[in-house]
Order: structure tokens, then sequence, then C-alpha cells
């Protein structure tokens, strides 16, 4: 009996090498048989075609992400301006006499504020989770 098969040789570099036999470790298969299908796969005329669709729904995924950055974004850039604007309406300018003190308990609450923002922040509780479904990204 005859073998169909050919040998080749090639030369790998040593981390694709490594890279080979633990995936060849890690599914009891050869060293060969790993090599083998990868060249099936990649020489396959459907080749493409898979990983095109794999490439399309990695943008997709990858997409969706990004609008949902973009809405949280466009969020944080309309709170903070309706705040400003809120804050600038409704604060009377301080006399000089009354600068200091206030300055000073202006260091008190922005401190005050870091320690709820860090423990906000520890805890995991953010603001989409406090805002109605009804005004959520729609993805």
């Amino acid at each position: 009996m005859t073998s169909t098969r050919e040998k080749g040789s090639f030369r790998l570099p040593p981390e694709l090498l490594r890279q080979l036999d633990g995936f060849a470790q890690s599914k009891r298969v050869s060293r060969t048989a790993v090599v083998e299908a990868a060249l099936a796969s990649y020489l396959s005329p459907d080749g493409a075609d898979r990983l095109e669709a794999t490439v399309s729904r990695r943008l997709d995924r990858i997409s969706r992400q990004l609008d949902r950055l973009e809405w949280h974004v466009e969020l944080s850039n309309e709170t903070l301006a309706l705040f400003i604007r809120f804050w600038l309406t409704v604060t009377v300018p301080l006399p000089d006499t009354a600068m200091k003190p206030a300055q000073a308990m202006g260091k008190e609450r922005w401190a005050h504020f870091l320690e709820s923002l860090s423990r906000r922040m520890e805890s995991g509780v953010r603001l989409k989770e406090e805002l109605p479904v009804d005004v959520s990204p729609k993805n």
C-alpha cells in the first residue's frame, strides 16, 4: 500500500512553532493535522468568503459599539452643557469679601465630590442604568 502524501519541509519562526505545538496538544492532534487543516482552509475557494463574513461580523459589532459610545459621549456633553447653563443662570457673582470663604468651601465640596465619584466608579453603578429605557441608545 502506497501513501498518497508527499513530503514537504518548511521552516517556521520559533514562536509560531510553539503556538502550533500548543494548539496541537490542546486539541490532541498532530502538528501535521493542524497544518493540513489550516492550509486547506486558507487555500479553499470559500476561505475568502468565510474570512469576509468573519470580518463583516466583527465590523458590525464594532459599529454597534461605536454607536453606543457616540450616544454616551453625546449624553455626557449635553449633561455638562445643561449643568453649566443652569449653574451660570442661578449663581450670582460673589463680593470680594466672600471670595476666600467660598473658595475654601469649594475645595471642601470638590474633595467630597471626588470621594463620591471614586465610590461610584468602584461600585459599578452607572448613569445609563438610572436612565429610563425609552431614552437609551437604539440598538
